[in-house]
């Protein structure tokens, strides 16, 4: 088991950047990959970037070129570094944790982009 936490959303303008974090703690060496996810107001949670043990990386097709996701070694915390945003990036985002055959998710944190 592995608990999660968000930390670094906000209020920010159209073209600027934000820098979120998940802390991991628990059972991390367990952990195969991670991710981050967001819902917008009236939405489905989608997905955004995740990382693999190894680093290996892919994005959501709406972030690439945006948005980099990256961990430390011992996966105690990940980021995603979003710049140039929009505000249709206006959404919670949520940390995940998978520990095959589980799912585990941050309580999320808000991110508010104004135009």
């Amino acid at each position: 088991q592995v608990q999660l936490v968000e930390s670094g959303g906000g209020l920010v303008q159209a073209g600027g950047s934000l820098r979120l974090s998940c802390g991991a703690s628990g059972s991390i060496f367990s952990i195969t990959s991670m991710g981050w996810y967001r819902q917008a107001p009236g939405k489905q949670r989608e997905f955004v970037a995740f990382i693999t043990r190894g680093g290996s990386t892919n994005y959501a097709d709406s972030v690439k070129g945006r948005f980099t996701i990256s961990k430390e070694i011992a996966w105690n915390t990940m980021y995603l570094q979003m710049n140039s945003l929009k505000p249709e990036d206006t959404a919670v985002y949520y940390c995940s944790a998978r520990i095959p055959p589980n799912n585990y998710w941050g309580q999320g944190t808000q991110v508010t982009v104004s135009s």
